[in-house]
């Protein structure tokens, strides 16, 4: 029995060392009845360990076919861990091309979006960075937008 439990656990810690570790956090936020309102602004927060490394950052957004427009514009705010204030800045996204449609990928009428915004960042303190996202188009509220979020990415 014991010679079992040793094998046991041996074929486990053998199994868990060879899974690659996942270096990728990704938050999505459902936005309400699917109608954007620029006061509503999802928020994410992630917190970086290793100030070694180099990030991607990626703006996920989701939306449907019925969307009015080939672009969307977002304000995107970073707060840094002991900072007092955000900083932002400002992306103008193109969703679809006059020659090719929706842009990302689709099924059925949804379609979604990952712009890399922030090439190989590094992230200068370690602790909790606060994101926020806000669109800041001139329709409000900007109709058939599903999802807006982040993805981050350790760079290899």
């Amino acid at each position: 029995m014991k010679k079992s439990f040793l094998f046991f656990i041996f074929h486990l810690l053998f199994f868990i060392s060879c899974v690659p570790a996942i270096d990728v956090f990704e938050k999505d936020i459902i936005i309400p009845k699917q109608q954007w309102q620029s006061d509503f602004q999802p928020q994410v927060d992630f917190t970086i360990q290793d100030t070694s490394s180099l990030y991607n950052i990626y703006l996920v957004l989701r939306h449907t076919d019925a969307y009015d427009y080939n672009n969307i514009w977002i304000k995107a705010s970073v707060q840094q861990p002991g900072d007092a204030s955000p900083r932002s800045q400002q992306y103008n996204v193109t969703l679809a091309t006059n020659n090719k449609g929706w842009l990302g990928t689709g099924m059925d009428d949804i379609y979604q979006q990952m712009v890399l915004i922030q090439p190989q960042t590094k992230f200068s303190k370690a602790g909790n960075y606060h994101f926020t996202l806000q669109q800041i188009m001139r329709e409000d509220p900007l109709l058939h937008v599903l999802s807006a979020g982040l993805r981050i990415e350790k760079v290899k």
